[in-house]
């Protein structure tokens, strides 16, 4: 099954660099690009991409605005936005991410980095760079939240195992890691995954661990105490 990836990008190199990749990857074909937020908008709308990759910093619709226009229907939407950026802790991903994205990518990623996070993306499988990405919720979680509740709110709405994969989601662990830690069958735990997304209401893995972070669920880890001058 091909992969339909739509590129926004303002930069015309950049855009050109990220097609020459992809469309000789086998299984994947770029659909369409877009040179600002509002095009990527009207074409993702009009081409229906199965992976938009999308820059954060555009004229005319940044890509925080055009990915909130494109995943705020209350109506699922056939497509996933990864992120594109050149700072790992960048405020436009945190933006991003509560906005809807299923994930980030750095622009000096290499082309193996590149086709494997539209691969994960598309399958919805799990989350991209997973020591950044927990970093980034860890980073979410001690920010001022919409709605924190302790997370009594998910545990009231899931059951106690589908909690303890939320939980093992968030930390970024893949099925199989989970699987494990839980001493579960993978395919257990997969049926378990698509629960809990289907109960939260979130269109893949990220978008799980964002809740859980942002419910006060998970609690950032404690940063360990910094040694003083002459300490041994």
């Amino acid at each position: 099954m091909t992969i339909k990836v739509l590129i926004a990008d303002d930069q015309a190199l950049v855009r050109a660099g990220l097609r020459a990749v992809l469309d000789s990857e086998p299984g994947m074909d770029v659909i369409g690009e877009a040179a600002d937020g509002a095009d990527a908008v009207e074409a993702t709308r009009r081409l229906r991409p199965d992976v938009v990759l999308m820059d954060v910093r555009m004229p005319r619709l940044d890509g925080v605005s055009a990915t909130r226009a494109l995943l705020g229907a209350q109506t699922p939407v056939p497509w996933r936005i990864v992120i594109l950026t050149t700072f790992h802790l960048d405020d436009y991903v945190v933006q991003a991410l509560r906005a809807g994205a299923s994930g980030f990518l750095l622009k000096d990623s290499t082309a193996d980095q590149l086709v494997e996070a539209v691969r994960v993306i598309a399958a919805g499988e799990a989350m991209l760079a997973p020591s950044v990405t927990r970093r980034l919720l860890e980073r979410m979680a001690v920010e001022p939240a919409p709605t924190p509740t302790d997370g009594r709110d998910l545990r009231e709405l899931l059951s106690a195992r589908e909690t303890d994969v939320l939980l093992l989601v968030a930390r970024g662990l893949s099925n199989a890691e989970i699987a494990a830690s839980l001493h579960l069958a993978e395919t257990t735990v997969k049926s378990h995954v698509q629960s809990v997304l289907l109960k939260l209401g979130v269109r893949d893995r990220l978008q799980a661990a964002v809740a859980a972070y942002e419910s006060g669920l998970v609690q950032p880890r404690p940063r360990p105490p910094r040694a003083h001058p002459g300490s041994h």
